[in-house]
């Protein structure tokens, strides 16, 4: 079983950057892929950053050039950085962690651009 906690949600001004964290917990030896997922209102969830154990990155394109995500295996950590962003930015944002062929989320961590 992986718990994963997100923060870093927060509201902000178009252009302005953020950075969000996950953290994973639990009996866990090595975590495969972990990445961050968006879902606005009314709007299907979406990758937006993905990261393999290896560090094989992929980006949505919407966010590529804006967003950087990063990983550290040893901590099972995941961050995204978040930068020039734009209201289309707005979401609840999720971490995400695939372990022993299961997905895992967390909870979700609320990102406001405003204009």
């Amino acid at each position: 079983q992986v718990q994963l906690v997100e923060s870093g949600g927060d509201l902000v001004q178009a252009g302005g950057s953020l950075r969000l964290s996950c953290a994973a917990s639990g009996s866990i030896f090595s975590i495969n892929a972990m990445g961050w997922y968006r879902q606005a209102p009314g709007k299907q969830r979406e990758l937006v950053a993905a990261i393999s154990r290896g560090g094989r990155i992929n980006y949505a394109d919407s966010v590529k050039g804006r967003f950087t995500i990063s990983r550290d295996n040893a901590k099972n950590t995941v961050s995204l950085q978040m930068n020039s962003l734009k209201p289309e930015d707005t979401a609840v944002y999720y971490c995400n962690a695939f372990y022993l062929g299961n997905a895992y989320w967390g909870q979700g961590t609320q990102v406001t651009v405003s204009s």
